[in-house]
């Protein structure tokens, strides 16, 4: 699994590009992520826990400040079709949105991000929206105080996890769920097993690199 990173809206001076960044460059074969190895396909062939950050772009607000579900697809496609990120059928791109950046469909108060995929110029790209729980705390955030330092950033961290978790696993939404529709890691959300706690009182159950 490739992953690619869209900065949307306004991420200057945000620890944010840093945090998430490493985040994406360690998760792949922790052990955190190859509980996902556990899942197979119907060709008994397991998931392989390999994941790798490819590459980062910006996009200032090419669709303004105010977006829906269908604008997440299309700021993917300008951004593959522009040739800012590669047109990758093993990709998961994942759109990021800073604080400012309104997402009307349901963000803060339906869900804290999701996947899906389309044939994107003639080839099955699987996507994600991810916004910034900044806006939403107590909806999107599982504390306020955070371990390192940027409380958005490290509820991003868990989302993006999520989100991760459920298109390796679920990649064409014909995969693995439930009798009830929910994907694996929506049948563990907002459970973090065992987790330790630093002297601001910030909880962490994972370290990836130098991130808490």
């Amino acid at each position: 699994v490739n992953v690619y990173y869209i900065w949307y809206g306004t991420w200057t001076n945000n620890t944010a590009t840093t945090i998430l960044t490493t985040f994406a460059s360690y998760v792949g074969a922790t052990p955190y992520f190859n509980i996902n190895k556990t899942y197979y396909n119907a060709a008994n062939q397991a998931v392989t826990g390999r994941v790798t950050f490819v590459k980062a772009i910006n996009d200032p607000g090419s669709l303004g400040t105010s977006l829906s579900d269908s604008s997440i697809q299309t700021i993917v496609t300008n951004a593959i079709s522009s040739g800012a990120l590669p047109k990758d059928a093993n990709g998961v791109y994942f759109v990021l949105t800073s604080q400012n950046i309104k997402e009307t469909s349901g963000f803060c108060t339906q869900y804290c991000g999701w996947h899906t995929r389309a044939t994107i110029l003639g080839t099955d790209i699987k996507f994600s929206f991810v916004g910034n729980p900044d806006q939403c705390p107590s909806a999107c955030a599982a504390q306020k105080v955070s371990p390192n330092g940027n409380a958005g950033a490290d509820a991003m961290a868990s989302i993006i996890a999520h989100e991760l978790s459920e298109t390796v696993t679920d990649p064409d939404l014909n995969a693995w769920f439930d009798k009830s529709g929910n994907e694996n890691a929506d049948k563990c959300a907002w459970n973090f097993g065992a987790t330790r706690t630093l002297t601001s009182g910030a909880k962490y159950n994972v370290t990836f690199g130098s991130l808490n």
